[in-house]
């Protein structure tokens, strides 16, 4: 479900992107304003995500869809190890296969150099600049997380993270590229060959979802995380759950540990 939540968003980003900057798209040639274009792509991949972190298996596998998440919840006791080894293989493989799927479909269309298969890269403020702005998002993005997660607002919470990710890539997107995600930018950059500083990626979201947690935790306690899905307010089974139900029996309550 991890890989199918990743790589569909990654079907989606190629196409929007095709879209909406290829210069042959009649989109592209009716609208000028590369500002515009931007704001449009933000917000139909917000609707992306909030569609996925809604839908049957986002609601049952927790819709991370991104390994810095999935890392952070370990690292709050949510997830069990080989979860989290699991999740981050299938988000991997999940992302590549997405743009794999999208190149068979627009073929040199998301070839084309101003698509470049959506690929992320720092901007013309340069990679310290890129590698700030990837981790001031991810520090956000998982502090508004954690915070609507953990109350009453908690059935909110993709429709918060959707909000974050279009305005991230209206407004942010021109500094990095817009990613907070290792495997979303790895699936591109593997398809277009382009490994244009990938240790930004690799290293500012993680860093900056983790730091996010330990703010949290600090301010309100590590009691205070419940779970590491993202919209727990469903009838779906719960992985992590479970996983805390059997810390608790081994010995001490999981939301105290």
């Amino acid at each position: 479900m991890e890989a199918a939540l990743l790589g569909l968003f990654m079907v989606s980003a190629c196409a929007f992107t095709v879209l909406l900057e290829h210069p042959g798209s009649p989109v592209y040639q009716a609208i000028p304003s590369g500002f515009v274009r931007r704001l449009l792509i933000g917000l139909a991949m917000g609707a992306t995500a909030i569609a996925l972190i809604y839908s049957p298996w986002g609601q049952q596998s927790g819709a991370h869809f991104n390994p810095a998440t999935t890392l952070t919840f370990y690292r709050l006791g949510k997830v069990s190890p080989k979860d989290t080894v699991a999740y981050v293989l299938a988000q991997f493989a999940g992302g590549a296969l997405g743009v794999l799927l999208a190149a068979v479909g627009l073929g040199s269309l998301l070839a084309h150099e101003r698509v470049h298969y959506a690929v992320t890269a720092p901007g013309s403020y340069g990679v310290a600049v890129a590698w700030v702005a990837e981790l001031v998002i991810a520090f956000l993005l998982m502090l508004v997380i954690l915070q609507v997660s953990n109350s009453r607002l908690a059935r909110y919470t993709g429709l918060f993270a959707g909000f974050l990710v279009a305005t991230y890539i209206t407004l942010e997107g021109p500094l990095s590229g817009m990613s907070m995600n290792p495997a979303r930018t790895l699936a591109s950059a593997l398809a277009a060959h382009d490994w244009t500083a990938l240790w930004v990626y690799f290293t500012a979201p993680p860093l900056g979802m983790l730091a996010a947690a330990e703010v949290y935790v600090r301010a309100r306690g590590r009691g205070a995380v419940f779970c590491a899905k993202l919209q727990h307010d469903n009838d779906k089974p719960c992985l992590f759950c479970e996983y805390w139900r059997e810390r608790e029996g081994a010995g001490g309550s999981g939301r105290e540990q």
